[in-house]
């Protein structure tokens, strides 16, 4: 049975946010700049993501792309940040810390769990979980830091790929600690990353482009670094893709 599978939409902006809420989330993921993979939303979306809906808000904590080793600045701005997201109503934190060579780094993640769990509020590490040497050394040390959930694609590049793994974290995580699919999970195989992993929950994107004329007046003029994409063009989370596997989720 499919029945009661918790889903949980990555979203790119508030926008993104009601889109998702309108096809059936259950849970959203808040970032910005999905390009990198999502980074720290500003705290003005933080605030009117919980003024537009009822569902809970996660928020991410990440201050750039590139890796999850930070710099002193990198990780007071984590903080800050933490504490703004917390104070401006975010239901959760998601974040990740790695040392150089790649295991997590305790003591400055322990620093945010502390933040977030004095607000009695969710706290999920993310997929740098997915880079970490050995995935069950990691499963064990986030379980003894107090982390509520990991946001994992079993330490492959999508969730199908995965799924002997994600299997294997399930297992051991128990009652300990919750393990979130997420990365490549798309309407046509959620029903199959479901039933072979025996998840309760899924973590998806899906997002369709939308299209804003205020540059047409000047076409060759672009803002972005060394790729152009088209200056007229946006991406907005896909309600009728939300509902769909929303829909398999709720059988």
């Amino acid at each position: 049975m499919l029945n009661g599978i918790f889903l949980e939409v990555c979203c790119g902006s508030v926008d993104d946010a009601i889109e998702a809420s309108s096809g059936g989330a259950d849970r959203v993921e808040l970032n910005s700049s999905m390009f990198f993979g999502g980074l720290t939303p500003s705290m003005g979306s933080v605030i009117e993501a919980k003024k537009q809906l009822d569902i809970p808000v996660i928020v991410m904590i990440r201050p750039r792309g590139g890796g999850f080793c930070y710099t002193a600045v990198e990780y007071e701005i984590m903080l800050h940040d933490t504490k703004l997201a917390l104070d401006n109503g975010a239901d959760g934190i998601v974040f990740g810390i790695l040392k150089p060579d790649g295991t997590i780094d305790v003591h400055r993640s322990m620093e945010i769990v502390k933040l977030a769990k004095a607000a009695g509020k969710d706290i999920v590490f993310h997929r740098a979980f997915d880079v970490t040497p050995n995935p069950f050394v990691a499963l064990e040390q986030l379980i003894d830091m107090g982390i509520d959930r990991i946001l994992t694609s079993g330490q492959e590049d999508s969730v199908p790929q995965g799924i002997p793994l994600l299997k294997q974290l399930i297992e051991k995580a128990g009652e300990r600690i919750e393990i979130l699919p997420g990365g490549g999970i798309k309407q046509h195989n959620a029903a199959f990353v479901i039933k072979q992993t025996g998840t309760k929950m899924i973590h998806i994107a899906a997002f369709k482009t939308m299209i804003d004329n205020s540059c047409q007046n000047r076409p060759a003029v672009t803002f972005g670094g060394c790729l152009y994409p088209p200056e007229n063009q946006f991406d907005l989370i896909n309600r009728d893709i939300i509902k769909a596997v929303s829909d398999i989720c709720k059988g």
